[in-house]
């Protein structure tokens, strides 16, 4: 819908959303404004509670995209986020943190908002409801076989999203749609449909939050979950992060000693060996290995780290 609509069909509009969970007046806290700050602080940490149990509720449709996005991946695959509004601000977000959480390019896993940039930070009128938008978007970004879109919206039905999703499954991407309400336009649209229904917000029709708490933990999910399957993870630890701050160095340098229980001083010298590289590091010290040889072996192994310290500690 854009602002030429007419009346009716933005009756018919408002009609459905009173149909929607998240759209409709919670009976908890029905006079919110008369609430202490105390009460208020109370009421939002109670709200949230209910999104780990709806986004777990969908573990087996998360974990069918989880499957997706990785076999895409191990295609040489990108991950795309499309959405508008908060649901686009989530997409943008996560996407902006895996550079240098796992050391990867920033073309790998990316974020578009309707309305393009500007939409960061300031609303973009009626551009969510450009469905032409989403799918040159789309195109823009030329997604292909290999490719993963995960298109996100709260109410289910936004046009740039669904234009997106559609012009993705021409292109023969794999797709996703993340709502927060059951039986969305957009589920209908994706090959996986990811509804974590997470009822009435707060402050009605506020979508930035429960509704933003549960994309950002079913996008932390589906982009952290992949990363562990390309090998940027060793147990527990992050071994691929870019060190782009002294915070970063320092974290670089107690990764390396939590894996190996060497003193500060020989994490840092391995470290300083094989450029920063915190798996390579880890593997020159469990193996006793040159700098070179680790890197190298690394690189040999598609930068799985376990599979280069079976390899080094077992030949």
């Amino acid at each position: 819908m854009d602002s030429s609509n007419s009346p009716e069909d933005r009756e018919q509009l408002r009609d459905f959303l009173g149909t929607l969970p998240t759209e409709t007046v919670g009976e908890r806290y029905p006079d919110l404004d008369l609430l202490t700050d105390a009460e208020l602080v109370h009421a939002m940490i109670e709200s949230e509670r209910a999104v780990a149990d709806a986004v777990a509720a969908q573990s087996a449709q998360i974990t069918a995209a989880l499957a997706g996005i990785v076999d895409g991946m191990a295609r040489g695959g990108r991950l795309i986020y499309m959405g508008a509004g908060t649901a686009g601000r989530m997409g943008i977000l996560d996407a902006s943190e895996a550079p240098p959480t796992f050391g990867i390019s920033g073309d790998l896993i990316v974020g578009r908002i309707a309305g393009g940039e500007t939409a960061i930070h300031t609303a973009v009128e009626n551009a969510e409801d450009d469905a032409d938008s989403g799918a040159k978007d789309v195109d823009g970004l030329e997604l292909g076989p290999n490719d993963t879109l995960v298109g996100i919206s709260a109410s289910g039905r936004t046009p740039y999203v669904v234009g997106a999703l559609n012009r993705a499954r021409e292109r023969g991407s794999f797709t996703v749609a993340h709502s927060c309400n059951p039986n969305s336009a957009i589920g209908a649209a994706a090959h996986i449909a990811i509804e974590t229904e997470v009822g009435p917000e707060l402050l009605t029709g506020s979508t930035r939050l429960k509704s933003g708490s549960a994309q950002k933990l079913v996008l932390n999910t589906l982009s952290t979950g992949a990363m562990v399957r390309a090998g940027k993870v060793y147990r527990n630890l992050m071994v691929d992060l870019r060190a782009t701050n002294e915070k970063l160095r320092a974290r670089s340098e107690r990764t390396v000693i939590l894996a190996t229980a060497v003193e500060p001083a020989i994490a840092a010298a391995s470290l300083e060996a094989t450029g920063g590289w915190v798996k390579a590091a880890i593997l020159a010290i469990e193996a006793g290995i040159p700098a070179a040889t680790a890197v190298a072996t690394l690189e040999g192994n598609g930068g799985y780290l376990r599979a280069a310290i079976r390899e080094t500690t077992t030949n």
